[in-house]
């Protein structure tokens, strides 16, 4: 018999909790918006629970969530909070802790920038 995950599996580097109220407009746009940059940023290191308030309200309440869509960053610690559906990227990426230096995007990387003469 084998346990999943694996006792020797490494956890996530990134635990997310993404409160959301069914399947309005601006909570489907906060899932993809928040599946997109955790694909991108940081593929193969996260957790992601999307926690409908409307069906597990409780869940809300103990997390004392006041408005939804939000992001609550779990891990790595501070832990931290963002309201929104997340289209704000550099904000969203302050967030979790990728800024420069982080990341695929270029314009995100300053040393994949050409190095200006002094």
């Amino acid at each position: 018999m084998q346990e999943w995950p694996p006792t020797d599996a490494r956890p996530p580097d990134y635990v997310l909790e993404l409160y959301i109220t069914g399947a309005t407009p601006n909570s489907m746009r906060a899932v993809r918006n928040l599946k997109d940059i955790c694909e991108q940023y940081l593929a193969g290191r996260y957790e992601l629970t999307i926690i409908d308030i409307y069906q597990q309200p409780e869940l809300a309440q103990t997390a004392r969530i006041v408005a939804a869509p939000t992001l609550i960053k779990v891990r790595p610690e501070p832990q931290r909070w963002l309201v929104g559906d997340l289209s704000d990227l550099p904000r969203a990426l302050r967030l979790l802790g990728l800024g420069p230096g982080f990341g695929p995007d270029p314009d995100l990387d300053p040393e994949s920038q050409p190095a200006q003469p002094s």
